[in-house]
């Protein structure tokens, strides 16, 4: 019943702001290439359609684009706030609110500064359910995931869901940075086994990292190498006959370049990885920085379906299967990839 009035409340207001729209104003272009300003972008459009006492204020969002300033913005929201964490309200996913992000936000930014764009799509069915996999990389915020599901939204109108690491959804300087629901509202589905499950049931199109957090956190010099496959796509796969689209991006490894994953101090901060490269100590000056990503062309190239996997009973069978997919596309990436150096 509270998920359900949330959610009530959540589409009136979507409603009641989509009468005006969000207007993509000069600021919005100029916070889209100045690094500090993309998450000012996001946090604008999220209240435009959302009453959000606890968020950011506009200055706050004039400190974030000015060297430290941002660690003055944080003492002051806090301070702001009665010096508490912003409320961890509950968030469910909002289709109307994920198409106005996709028309208003992402549209710009995939077009413009990703120039993302989809490759051999006679491999592209006409409709769902399926598990979407799609090799990870970049050690960055997943925009790579997120590009992904716009291009399929906007070219067979889908409703696409990313399947997210739970850090997105609870980690406190995601909390911080931007609305505690945000992930959920737009979509996101919990890497976890029952909230994966619980969404393949339900027959949606989910986007899946088969390699897990190895992907991104597997650095620049193993960038174009795919590590080991999670089983549990291709158990869920066989058990719901669900069918499978492999694509294989170009271009994500280039999100954030030259990174290095320190382990230490990934399990000190409790974050799935922490990028080190020379690109770092801009994000000390800028905290804000922690959702951009740099301009690369990302280019995903749709593999033919997966049906009928019949990986068997057994879990040895099953990671047999995963792993032969997984060696199957590292060939794919690497025929990509020498079409592309001799161009």
């Amino acid at each position: 019943m509270i998920n359900q009035h949330t959610e009530n409340i959540l589409s009136h207001q979507l409603e009641t702001a989509s009468d005006t729209g969000y207007q993509f104003s000069w600021f919005d272009w100029f916070c889209l290439y100045y690094p500090p300003g993309w998450l000012i972008l996001l946090n604008r459009h999220w209240q435009h359609y959302h009453s959000d006492p606890d968020g950011w204020n506009w200055l706050e969002y004039v400190l974030f684009l000015i060297p430290g300033g941002f660690y003055l913005a944080l003492l002051i929201r806090w301070l702001r706030l009665g010096c508490r964490s912003p409320r961890k309200e509950i968030g469910e996913f909002n289709p109307k609110y994920q198409q106005a992000f996709r028309y208003e936000i992402l549209a710009p930014i995939v077009k413009y500064y990703f120039r993302g764009d989809l490759q051999q799509m006679e491999n592209l069915p006409q409709t769902g359910p399926m598990i979407v996999a799609m090799n990870h990389a970049g050690m960055s915020f997943p925009w790579d995931f997120i590009s992904l599901g716009y291009l399929l939204s906007e070219t067979r109108g889908w409703l696409v869901q990313p399947l997210a690491n739970t850090s997105l959804f609870e980690h406190p300087w995601m909390i911080w940075w931007l609305p505690p629901q945000w992930s959920q509202v737009l979509g996101g589905v919990r890497a976890k086994i029952d909230d994966f499950e619980a969404a393949i049931a339900q027959g949606k199109i989910l986007l899946y990292a088969p390699e897990g957090v190895r992907g991104p956190a597997k650095g620049w010099r193993q960038r174009y190498q795919l590590q080991k496959f999670d089983v549990s796509f291709i158990q869920l796969s066989d058990r719901y006959h669900i069918p499978i689209l492999p694509v294989l991006c170009i271009g994500s490894e280039s999100l954030h370049p030259w990174t290095i994953n320190i382990k230490k101090l990934q399990k000190l901060i409790k974050l799935p990885f922490v990028p080190i490269s020379p690109l770092m100590f801009m994000l000390l000056l800028f905290p804000s920085m922690g959702v951009w990503v740099m301009k690369t062309r990302l280019q995903y190239f749709i593999q033919p379906l997966e049906k009928d996997i019949n990986s068997g009973q057994d879990r040895a069978s099953t990671y047999q299967k995963a792993q032969k997919l997984r060696e199957k596309l590292q060939n794919q990436l690497n025929q990509i990839l020498g079409v592309a150096n001799c161009k």
